[in-house]
């Protein structure tokens, strides 16, 4: 009733919830009570005196007991009920119960069991974590609630989000690194380059010589052309050998990974309109613990260890 502007508002649901009960109890004693009619001879006339069609006679029967006792003790649970727990306007009843204190009270439960749970997995190493079947279940159930829905049940991610199983990492692949990324988040940009690299046909010239770095399919001959306008504007982040920078996210343009789209015309819009990629920062839903346990399972899926079930 907190949301309310006014008390008046407490009292008319009170009034409602009191109203009602008595109705009840009312309605209750009402049905309770046979009430006798005799006929005009002075026998007693069990019916209520309606008649249909001439001869069809609306029954005078009392309420099954088993009913009527059934309705007292749900009026007694009613008024119980309303004197024990929250129900008539700003009263908090006796056991001054909420739901949000009992969603806390379940919450330091769940932690208190959680914590032992995470206790024997704090000096373990991700690799060792990697390794063990408990902490590897945990990090999948940790994975498929809050990250597959970007790189998928599988972690092999989709256009725009990396798979998390081939080893090809922006910013490190280390367990430090892949804690480092689920806890902070990451923000991948690259400026829209046309203005620096020149005209359209010397964006499509560098595009080929990307996609030749790479052994992809690519034109020769511009590719050539794009060599030298590729080491003066773009080797800055992704090096001369185009095999990138973990430092900053620079993608290696050498491995046939392609994040955003393979292809001449998917680089040339790359190069034209730049690209911004973003990943959350996970350590408001997570805890430390949790972070280090999710970040085991995500180095095991690019690093395959043998867990101590399957030796």
């Amino acid at each position: 009733m907190s949301d309310f502007i006014s008390n008046g508002w407490a009292w008319y649901v009170t009034a409602i919830v009191v109203f009602g009960l008595v109705y009840c109890a009312f309605v209750l004693i009402g049905a309770a009570k046979h009430k006798v009619i005799y006929d005009a001879d002075g026998n007693v006339d069990k019916t209520t005196g309606h008649v249909w069609d001439g001869d069809l006679r609306e029954l005078n029967n009392p309420l099954p007991r088993w009913w009527l006792f059934l309705f007292i003790i749900t009026l007694i649970f009613a008024i119980g009920y309303f004197a024990l727990y929250p129900g008539l306007g700003n009263s908090p009843g006796k056991l001054n119960w909420t739901s949000k204190g009992q969603l806390e009270a379940e919450m330091v439960k769940a932690k208190a069991e959680e914590d032992k749970i995470f206790a024997k997995f704090k000096n373990a190493s991700v690799p060792d974590l990697a390794r063990d079947p408990q902490a590897h279940a945990i990090g999948q159930r940790l994975f498929l609630n809050n990250c597959a829905a970007c790189h998928g049940s599988d972690a092999k991610g989709a256009k725009s989000f990396p798979n998390l199983t081939d080893g090809d990492w922006l910013h490190g692949g280390s367990p430090e690194k892949i804690i480092e990324t689920i806890t902070g988040g990451r923000r991948g940009q690259m400026p829209p380059m046309a203005a620096a690299v020149g005209s359209p046909d010397e964006v499509r010239q560098v595009a080929n010589y990307v996609l030749s770095l790479s052994g992809s399919g690519h034109n020769s001959i511009l590719a050539e052309l794009g060599k030298a306008k590729f080491k003066a504007v773009c080797a800055a982040c992704h090096g001369a050998d185009g095999k990138g920078n973990h430092a900053i996210g620079a993608p290696n343009l050498t491995d046939k990974v392609w994040l955003h789209g393979w292809g001449e015309e998917a680089i040339v819009r790359i190069v034209n309109e730049g690209k911004v990629n973003v990943m959350p920062a996970q350590s408001p839903r997570l805890s430390e613990d949790q972070i280090k346990v999710v970040a085991s399972y995500v180095w095991g899926l690019s690093n395959p260890v043998q867990t101590a079930s399957s030796k």
